[in-house]
This record gives structure tokens, C-alpha cells and sequence, in this order.
């Protein structure tokens, strides 16, 4: 058994305009910041052994402080894991919604019918990194048995495991809440993977409301 707290990472200016982010290297912006430090000092006094993230820039930015709040004889160091890195989106990643749709407008509409088998030019389909994302869940779980294990990585890779979490299909808009800066809890026992908690956010609960990009509706909102 080994218990996951998942984080997505804290707020980028990519966020805010609703790019595709993909692979690229963005960093956190001042919300981002201000939210990776709220992580921080809501984690200080939780047990975690370990502390795993992706490589990119945005998720380690928002380790740091998960790594610089513990107590003196509890240091942690990020264990950088380029499996936990975000969906692949190929030649779409900087782009706008509204570039996509000039620039790929077949490819756009092919993307929006959500199958899990397609993939823009240069990118991974969902079901390629579906099984990129749970190979490293798997991993982590038998890299560390028995204990608590914190993960910064990205809004697709938690969106990957609650639907593996749910027996939800890869086909169709994302089904859950995934806020940045957000915390997450799962349990792995053997081949299952069980939700203890899901987007709390009560860290965050005087900031602004965040840009959510709703697959469902197609349309822009906020998450509160």
C-alpha cells in the first residue's frame, strides 16, 4: 500500500490565457507562486517520505516549497520523474483555442470528438499517455511501499488516474475538478487505486477564482 497526495502544479501565465501548455517549459506566474508557497505551509505538518515530480519547470518550482517546509529532520529532495510529465500536444503547444481553430481546424475537430486514439501531429494520443501515467504510478508504488508520497505534476496526468480511479472511459471530456495548486489523495493497493480525497483547495480559498477551460461545455468558466 502506498499513499499518493497529487498535486497539480500552482498557476502559470499559460493557465490564465488557456494555451496549450503541453511539454513547453513555462514557469509560475505570482498566483502560481503564491499558491505553491500555501502548499507548502499546508504540508508542513503532514508525514511525507518521499517527494517526486515531473521535470518541468512549473511542477519543481512547485515542490520547492513542499521541499523547504518540513521539519529539520524530515529534509526532502524532489525526485525529478519525466514520466509525470504532461500530455505531448504536438505542433498545437503555445496555441491558443482560438489558433488551433484557424490554423488546424480539421485536426481541432477531430481532437474535440475525444478519441482516446487520436493525436495531433508530434503528440501522444490519450490512451498512449494513459499508459505513460499509470506505468508511473505503478512504478512509485512499488518504488516506495508503506509510504506517503507527494507528487507535483500536471492537470492531465491527475485526470489520467481519476479515470483509472472511476473505471471511467479514455473516450469523452474530462469527468473531475483538477485545480491548480490543488491537492488530491489516493491510495494504491495493488492493481487498485482509491480515492481518499479529490480537489481541496481549502488553501486557496481567498484567492481569485481560477480559469478552467470546461471540455464538457466548450467554453471558458472559472474554478472558485
Amino acid at each position: 500500500m502506498t499513499e499518493l497526495i497529487l498535486i497539480r502544479h500552482g498557476e502559470t501565465d499559460w493557465n490564465r490565457e488557456l494555451r496549450f501548455q503541453g511539454q513547453i517549459d513555462v514557469p509560475l506566474n505570482a498566483t502560481g507562486q503564491e499558491q505553491a508557497r500555501r502548499i507548502g505551509l499546508r504540508l508542513a505538518q503532514e508525514e511525507v517520505h518521499t517527494l517526486v515530480c515531473s521535470d518541468l519547470m512549473r511542477a519543481q518550482q512547485t515542490a520547492i516549497p513542499v521541499a523547504q517546509n518540513r521539519p529539520t529532520n524530515q529534509a526532502l529532495m524532489p525526485v525529478l520523474d519525466i514520466a509525470l510529465r504532461e500530455q505531448s500536444f504536438g505542433v498545437i503547444e503555445g496555441l491558443l483555442v482560438a489558433d488551433i481553430k484557424a490554423q488546424f481546424p480539421d485536426e481541432w475537430a477531430q481532437w474535440m470528438q475525444f478519441d482516446a486514439d487520436y493525436a495531433f501531429a508530434g503528440g501522444e494520443s490519450v490512451r498512449q499517455f494513459h499508459t505513460r501515467v499509470l506505468a508511473a504510478v505503478r512504478a512509485l508504488a512499488l518504488a516506495y511501499p508503506q509510504q506517503t508520497v507527494a507528487v507535483v505534476t500536471h492537470g492531465g496526468v491527475l485526470d489520467m488516474i481519476y479515470r483509472s480511479a472511476k473505471a471511467l472511459p479514455l473516450s469523452g471530456p474530462r469527468q473531475s475538478l483538477i485545480p491548480n495548486a490543488g491537492l488530491n489523495r489516493v491510495r494504491i493497493e495493488g492493481e487498485a487505486i482509491n480515492i481518499l480525497e479529490w480537489a481541496d483547495i481549502k488553501h486557496l480559498s481567498d484567492m481569485p477564482p481560477q480559469p478552467v477551460y470546461d471540455q464538457r461545455k466548450r467554453i471558458q468558466t472559472t474554478c472558485p
